[in-house]
């Protein structure tokens, strides 16, 4: 949507320019023949000076509307291939963004939301009832409702592990479900650990789509939710309609995104000092989010350096060690 705005919106400016353009000749021949009656001598004032002055103006002036028309018909290849170059600065961390895959072109209202979120929400609302919560619940209780929640979603894992081409991670999703859910009572006891069928981590379709060369897509920070890419909302809505998260209904699948995100927050206190004495709170926060969801893309692989690399990286210490 915003790239056809943009493209409406410079399509308007050009518009107006040519209209500049066709109407400035005629300002231009008016001075023009003043500084002629002004400067030229007698015996230039003549009609046939003036007709061949002004059938120069006019010349000039079909070539410049000419020039402007074959700009403007070239506008659209133009427009493709600056669109080219962003998208491939986004895929290569080059250029306006940092981080490979990262494409913020919300990034004002992201702002508005992050410093909601940051100055308001979290310091008032999250961040006192994450800790609350997991300083007076009973750890029994609390570990009980992490895995039954966390059992919800083996079977999406499952479904992505396979569609990721994993088939041991799939295997081990798939024991660990029917083992908690038949002798761990719903998933409430993690019976699947204690006989060494340890969990991986959890694989989204968003995950998936990554894997084989889909962008994140614009990044979203919404209030009260935090970030969110284009990819990852897309796979959040295909994850749900896997059984059992399938059969939840809106207030039971909000009472999971409340229970895992206190967690999730009340395990981020140890990193509030890093995200305080960054520069720029909300380009990291961005740029980290991206990062895991590279990561999680290639499941769960980091990639091994190329010998260039590592050729690069040689040198670079050696000439730190000579100084």
């Amino acid at each position: 949507m915003e790239r056809t705005l943009n493209k409406h919106l410079l399509a308007i400016a050009i518009s107006l320019t040519l209209t500049a353009c066709a109407q400035s000749p005629d300002d231009e021949q008016t001075r023009d023949i003043t500084n002629v009656e002004q400067t030229s001598s007698p015996e230039l004032e003549d009609g046939l000076s003036a007709d061949i002055t002004s059938a120069e103006l006019d010349s000039n002036s079909v070539t410049s509307d000419d020039e402007a028309m074959d700009e403007f018909g070239d506008y659209d290849e133009e427009y493709d291939e600056d669109l080219a170059a962003v998208l491939e600065e986004v895929e290569q961390g080059e250029g306006e963004y940092g981080v490979p895959g990262v494409y913020d072109p919300f990034e004002g209202f992201n702002r508005a939301m992050w410093n909601l979120n940051y100055d308001y929400f979290d310091p008032y609302l999250a961040r006192p009832v994450s800790l609350a919560y997991v300083d007076y619940t009973p750890s029994f209780i609390r570990t009980g409702i992490k895995n039954f929640l966390a059992n919800l979603d083996e079977p999406a894992s499952m479904v992505n592990s396979a569609l990721m081409l994993n088939g041991e991670e799939a295997v081990r999703h798939f024991n660990r479900f029917w083992i908690n859910s038949t002798f761990g009572v719903l998933g409430l006891i993690d019976i699947a650990s204690a006989a060494d069928i340890r969990k991986p981590v959890d694989k989204q379709f968003g995950d998936t789509m990554g894997k084989y060369g889909v962008a994140n897509g614009p990044y979203f920070m919404f209030p009260v939710y935090g970030p969110l890419t284009l990819r990852e909302g897309a796979g959040d809505i295909v994850d749900g309609l896997y059984l059992p998260l399938s059969a939840l209904n809106f207030w039971q699948s909000f009472g999971k995104w409340v229970f895992e995100g206190m967690e999730d927050r009340a395990a981020l206190v140890n990193q509030e000092a890093i995200l305080r004495d960054s520069p720029d709170s909300y380009i990291f926060t961005r740029d980290a989010y991206i990062q895991n969801k590279n990561f999680r893309a290639t499941g769960g692989n980091i990639e091994v350096l190329e010998q260039e690399d590592e050729a690069y990286l040689d040198d670079f210490m050696d000439e730190i060690d000579e100084y």
